[in-house]
């Protein structure tokens, strides 16, 4: 499979895309990012990376971030998280707080901002040095040791996330919420700040693809667990997309509002793309097209 002369194709077809959706402005930080940026990377399992565009330039990977943290949440826990978040896709807005009160507390899954305030409650509950220890598990698992906080992007989402906050209140309300809320959401909003760029998430999110075992030969958590994990970015990564990511590319991935996305499929390759316009449902507008077009020419998915 030529991967670099598919991935060429697809870059040219996707600049040429009508410039439609809008860059994150509710994070004043993320709106001062050039909306044209558009970089693709891809790395198989053999380790070999193929990559155009801005695809070596950092940005905030946002909600990319929970499927990072549920993996160490998951490492230290095992199945006992599942007792403060469900597994089931939401169907509402990634923000909902309707949403929490109907199911009194208990977040419908991990990747919907309720469901990701819990994990970081626990995340705070059980490191010594909550950001430093977090950012040492993307180190070790990427095996990418410059990997870091945008503190701008992490001061900027403090100053305007009154609605994590409400959330995070709400779930203490409900019991679901066991340490400070200032100190949940802090590291909450550090860990929606770490910076990557493309390739360096393809890097990340190898271990997915390779039944819980790093790029470096680390086994990061069980193929059982990568199992679930892989399941949960298929059924939950795209918020109230969800369905229309599998309809249209087919594999287990996760957006961020940012304008990254990752996909994998397992045992062959993981893919990210970054591109900051965001559609309705706060998922990269041509992020969406170029890993359309890609299952779509290379005939490769799950399904």
């Amino acid at each position: 499979m030529n991967y670099q002369h598919i991935l060429d194709d697809i870059y040219k077809a996707s600049i040429l895309q009508p410039k439609i959706g809008k860059v994150a402005s509710y994070i004043p930080e993320l709106s001062e990012i050039n909306p044209n940026k558009l970089g693709i990377s891809l790395t198989t399992i053999n380790g070999e990376n193929f990559s155009i565009g801005d695809s070596e330039e950092r940005f905030s990977i946002q909600s990319i971030s929970k499927v990072l943290s549920l993996t160490l949440a998951i490492s230290l826990l095992g199945e006992k998280i599942w007792e403060r978040v469900g597994v089931e896709p939401s169907g509402t807005a990634f923000n909902s707080l309707v949403q929490l009160e109907y199911e009194k507390g208990i977040p419908r899954n991990p990747f919907i901002n309720a469901g990701a305030i819990v994990i970081a409650d626990i995340l705070v509950s059980h490191l010594k040095n909550p950001k430093e220890d977090f950012l040492s598990f993307i180190r070790v698992s990427s095996g990418i040791r410059t990997i870091n906080f945008d503190e701008s992007v992490a001061i900027s989402e403090k100053n305007s996330g009154f609605r994590n906050a409400a959330l995070a209140n709400f779930l203490k309300s409900f019991g679901n919420l066991q340490n400070d809320v200032d100190e949940v959401l802090d590291f909450y909003f550090h860990q929606c700040a770490i910076s990557m760029s493309c390739r360096e998430l393809t890097q990340a999110f190898y271990f997915f693809a390779n039944e819980g075992i790093s790029q470096s030969g680390k086994q990061i958590i069980n193929k059982s667990q990568v199992k679930r994990m892989n399941a949960l970015m298929q059924t939950c990564g795209f918020y109230d997309e969800s369905g229309e990511f599998t309809f249209r590319v087919g594999l287990p991935g996760k957006s961020g509002v940012g304008g990254g996305i990752v996909a994998l499929l397992p045992k062959q390759f993981i893919v990210s793309t970054w591109s900051p316009r965001l559609n309705s449902n706060g998922n990269s507008e041509l992020g969406m097209y170029v890993l359309e077009e890609l299952t779509t020419k290379t005939g490769m998915s799950i399904f």
